[in-house]
């Protein structure tokens, strides 16, 4: 029989530790997994994902690096007895068509909502902390962030509202099944002015540069990346091109009763931490 525990798997990574922490201040019973959690779950060995899913009510699923095991952890988690499923996806990911980029989203979210179970899924757009905790840290603390994205906006999203989002939907069983929720920031707002956003409030030089797909790819290899990881993100850039994600939604008002944090409230946040001194 299941209880009423709640696992939370990539839990020590960006959303996954924010989403456990307030779960634990709901009072939910909580169960942590990862491949370097004291409970431990790695996607590429399936052997143990049983004992990670017993007595296990809902599961927060963060989508594997490849297309198909998302599949295999349903199948596992409806035999386990769990009843809720809630996954982290991408923003619009039914308009990405034949793009390379995020063939894992799309095949984890073919597999939850295909499930006997109930099921919600949650499409944020770019993470605001991709900026200090992720991919374009590195570039801005070196004084130059440079990426094949030009004027098409970006509505970005503060990781806090996300994992917000993430424990209303994983502690209201029932109000949000078979429920998508596309997540944003109140704003779009290009890259450059991003940057200059980061720019103004830490004081420090820092500037923007746009290359071609080609050329970041290039760059991303260069820095040690495999080269379809490399290619995949670049995809990322060519489909943010195309201008179809770049409108804010009411995902985050719709859940929460309340308003997407700023941007700007991001930057200050990160700033005053000191996120982009060397």
């Amino acid at each position: 029989m299941s209880n009423d525990t709640t696992l939370v798997l990539g839990a020590t990574g960006k959303t996954g530790r924010r989403v456990a922490a307030r779960l634990r201040l709901r009072g939910t019973d909580v169960r942590t997994a990862s491949r370097s959690s004291r409970v431990r779950f790695d996607w590429s060995d399936p052997s143990g994902w049983d004992a990670v899913l017993r007595n296990v009510a809902t599961v927060y699923v963060v989508p594997p690096p490849v297309p198909g095991p998302a599949h295999e952890l349903v199948t596992r988690a409806e035999a386990a007895g769990v009843r809720r499923l809630v996954l982290l996806s991408g923003r619009g990911a039914d308009t990405w068509g034949d793009s390379a980029f995020g063939l894992d989203m799309r095949s984890a979210e073919d597999a939850v909502r295909g499930s006997a179970l109930e099921w919600t899924v949650l499409r944020p757009s770019n993470f605001d902390q991709n900026f200090d905790e992720a991919l374009f840290h590195a570039p801005l603390v070196s004084g130059e962030l440079a990426l094949p994205a030009g004027t098409v906006p970006e509505p970005f999203i503060d990781l806090e509202d996300v994992a917000d989002v993430a424990a209303a939907v994983l502690t209201e069983p029932g109000r949000h099944a078979g429920r998508t929720y596309e997540l944003t920031g109140p704003r779009a707002l290009t890259f450059p002015e991003a940057v200059d956003l980061i720019s103004r409030s830490s004081g420090l030089p820092i500037t923007y540069r746009q290359v071609s797909p080609a050329e970041y790819t290039a760059a991303l290899v260069e820095e040690g990346w495999a080269d379809d990881d490399a290619r995949n993100v670049a995809a990322m850039f060519v489909l943010m091109e195309r201008g179809l994600m770049a409108e804010p939604t009411d995902g985050v008002e719709t859940v929460l009763g309340r308003a997407p944090r700023g941007f700007e409230d991001y930057v200050v946040r990160a700033a005053a931490a000191g996120a982009w001194r060397s």
